[in-house]
């Protein structure tokens, strides 16, 4: 889909007329009445994606992760959409979604104005995927994030503070020329509920501190 504004075909005192964008060419609110049917307050369907990627029963660690997305003037971000795609605890992607099995690669989730906008996923540590010439990349979690205001979405990468020492040689985290950037994509664990660790991730879309984006 062209992204570009429409312009008229027209000309008007010489020049052409510059049209607003379409609800077509935008990814938010719109995004949350196919995708993220209980945040938009609409009834949910007898199977959905959502943010719970793994179960008690996957193999591996389970985990929370956690965030806000943060605009260029410091506010929350109330209505983002968000997209995770992960691999499994033994570095293997799994490309059939089936509510029925205990991991799934794929997982969506969104903020809202309750519980301080946070966004959530329930998933298990990922294991290292080969990078660039064979050489594992650090576990990681891929994000995509949808807004209003946003035309392509934003795709960015959650790393794990206690993996230090796969996040030092990550052929990704090493093609950041600034340690203080690589800092914007690297989520720190604190306690969770009932035992389960929780890793958080703050996004900040644009202005000091802002994460790393990637194009793919």
């Amino acid at each position: 889909m062209n992204q570009q504004p429409i312009r008229s075909q027209q000309p008007t005192h010489g020049g052409c007329v510059l049209y607003r964008e379409t609800p077509s060419q935008t990814a938010g609110p719109y995004v949350h009445i196919g995708l993220a049917l209980d945040v938009a307050g609409i009834p949910l369907r007898d199977e959905e994606i959502w943010s719970r990627l793994a179960t008690p029963e996957a193999d591996g660690e389970l985990i929370e992760v956690v965030g806000t997305v943060i605009d260029g003037n410091g506010d929350l971000v109330r209505d983002a959409f968000l997209e995770a795609w992960q691999a499994d605890a033994h570095g293997e992607f799994q490309p059939d979604y089936d509510l029925a099995k205990p991991f799934n690669s794929f997982g969506r989730t969104a903020t809202t104005a309750e519980a301080g906008s946070e966004w959530s996923f329930t998933t298990v540590k990922p294991g290292r995927v080969p990078g660039a010439n064979g050489q594992p990349m650090a576990p990681h979690i891929n994000l995509a994030i949808f807004a209003r205001g946003i035309n392509v979405h934003l795709q960015t990468r959650l790393y794990f503070d206690d993996e230090g020492e796969a996040n030092a040689v990550c052929p990704v985290l090493g093609a950041i020329e600034s340690p203080a950037r690589r800092q914007t994509l690297i989520a720190r664990r604190e306690e969770g509920d009932n035992g389960t660790p929780r890793y958080r991730l703050d996004i900040r879309l644009q202005g000091d501190g802002e994460t790393v984006f990637f194009e793919f």
